[in-house]
């Protein structure tokens, strides 16, 4: 089994449909909300409830029921669209 890094965020925001992270280590990352298809179709305004949890190491929408745990979306592992699972 390969190491994984724990990656933890300090804050978490969305603007203009993007999800920006600090990370605890002072980098940080952003990606669309279009890579995650529950957030892809939400409102802006639901989109800006989102919370850190587990000390840092996930986001957490409750009003949408979506969980992104933050080494996944820093290290690029976002779901697979659905369009790809049929052609597997």
């Amino acid at each position: 089994m390969a190491y994984e890094p724990v990656i933890v965020a300090k804050k978490a925001t969305v603007k203009d449909r993007v999800v920006h992270l600090w990370l605890v280590v002072g980098s940080t990352h952003s990606f669309p909300v279009t890579y995650y298809p529950r957030l892809a179709s939400a409102s802006d305004a639901a989109l800006k409830k989102v919370k850190l949890r587990l000390a840092g190491k996930a986001l957490r929408w409750e009003n949408l029921d979506e969980d992104i745990w933050i080494g996944h979306a820093v290290m690029g592992r976002y779901p697979v669209p659905s369009q790809e699972l049929a052609a597997v």
